[in-house]
């Protein structure tokens, strides 16, 4: 009998027959081929460390888990510092390999359309879903002909400040102007309560002041049709002008090296009055209120407002820290990334993450204006129309490849940091006209 089906699998292996004739062992030495068990799929997702650490938790604990076992699949979540993401992506399309979702800041997507995977049908679909994708959020995903990455929030810059030391020097609203804020903070710098703002190389908080501040006085990168360089103008030298005397009277001048965590921790210690940023320094003292108290005693979250970017010549403008996720083309697991994309957008999930972040993130759809989580603290409710109004980087051009190109290398930022540190108005903007030529022409 041995014989008998030991010759018997001999001749049925490779047909897979002999598998199922043979059991265990018995059934593998016979045909040579090992059982095959379904593998897992692992879905790599790269993203920056949150302001608001309570939302990572919750992915962690409890949404991740929840994923993993609804699709089937494994998830490793991995966060890094936000000016470590353009990095880690530029490694790994050379290598080509690394994380299959990967976030990225605003039009950075536009520098990897050739590396990266077409989410056009999951954008639309979302977009449809969700009363419309902001044209904020459609123009820095999409070049026209496919979305490059997954629209996933807006992280609205406006500027906190201290209520109470305002009133004292009586500004009892905050300015509406540039100038109105200069004389301010200059009273505020003489009590040594200075303004604190960044003009360092850091992703959100440096050109999320520089860009609109440019703007509001009528200066502009490049004209409309995207390839004229226009920087070198009237209204950009006037507004090098202002910014170095408004940094003497009113700033905190060491700010000039800051990192988008500087100026929380220096408005947290009490040693700035205001700072442009996301909504992380009001939710923080919101999390731990018996820690951070006014001079006074009060909790300090009671002292805090929130306010958009003053006026200039031009108007009032916003730039704002725009995230979304690339799905990359070198990935073996895309159709299990899509799959995670969907489930993590579904409503009912998307809003537990949202409403983790009380407001620090607005979504990139118009449905979610209306969510009751901007009802819950007036404090927050400016930030809950930063998607609808942003603009992008590359005005009054499109925000495509060249305009993030200025924007990764901090030009217009580095146009002002020159000259707070001594260059010549004039200077630093013919050096920055020089800088974009090098791009767009």
């Amino acid at each position: 009998m041995t014989r008998f089906n030991r010759r018997r699998a001999l001749k049925l292996a490779g047909t897979g027959a002999a598998a199922a004739n043979l059991g265990g062992l018995a059934g593998i030495f016979a045909t040579g081929i090992a059982p095959a068990y379904a593998q897992t799929k692992t879905v790599h997702w790269l993203k920056w460390n949150d302001f608001v650490p309570a939302s990572d938790q919750l992915l962690r604990r409890e949404m991740l888990p929840e994923a993993e076992k609804a699709l089937g699949m494994k998830i490793n979540l991995e966060t890094v510092n936000g000016n470590d993401l353009q990095p880690r992506v530029t490694a790994a399309i050379q290598a080509g390999v690394g994380a299959d979702l990967i976030m990225a800041f605003n039009n950075q997507t536009h520098l990897y359309s050739n590396s990266v995977v077409d989410l056009t049908n999951l954008a639309e679909d979302l977009g449809k879903k969700e009363d419309g994708l902001y044209k904020y959020a459609r123009s820095i995903c999409s070049d026209g002909k496919m979305f490059m990455s997954m629209p996933w929030a807006v992280i609205g810059g406006m500027i906190a400040y201290r209520k109470s030391w305002f009133d004292e020097v009586g500004a009892t609203s905050f300015p509406k102007t540039w100038e109105e804020y200069r004389k301010v903070g200059k009273l505020l710098k003489a009590k040594g309560r200075p303004i604190g703002q960044t003009l360092g190389h850091t992703f959100g908080d440096a050109p999320g002041f520089s860009y609109p501040y440019m703007w509001s006085w009528g200066g502009k990168e490049v004209e409309a049709d995207g390839k004229t360089v226009a920087i070198n103008s009237k209204e950009t030298v006037e507004s090098v002008k202002f910014m170095t005397g408004f940094w003497k009277d009113a700033h905190d001048e060491g700010g000039l090296a800051w990192d988008d965590t500087n100026n929380n921790r220096a408005f947290l210690s009490q040693t700035i009055s205001a700072s442009l940023n996301g909504a992380s320094i009001y939710i923080e003292t919101l999390r731990k209120p018996d820690q951070f108290k006014t001079d006074k005693g009060a909790p300090l979250n009671t002292d805090i407002l929130h306010a958009p970017l003053p006026s200039g010549p031009a108007g009032q403008f916003g730039f704002h820290l725009l995230q979304s996720h690339m799905l990359m083309k070198y990935s073996k697991n895309q159709d299990a990334a899509k799959e995670f994309l969907k489930w993590i957008h579904t409503e009912s999930n998307y809003e537990k993450w949202f409403t983790s972040q009380k407001g620090f993130a607005t979504p990139c759809t118009a449905k979610w204006e209306k969510h009751k989580v901007w009802d819950l603290d007036p404090v927050m409710t400016p930030y809950k129309v930063a998607a609808r109004l942003g603009q992008a980087a590359g005005h009054a051009g499109p925000p495509n490849g060249k305009a993030a190109e200025v924007l990764s290398k901090y030009i217009v930022t580095d146009m002002y940091a020159k000259a707070v540190q001594g260059m010549p108005a004039e200077d630093a903007v013919k050096w920055a006209e020089g800088e974009l030529k090098k791009v767009y022409v």
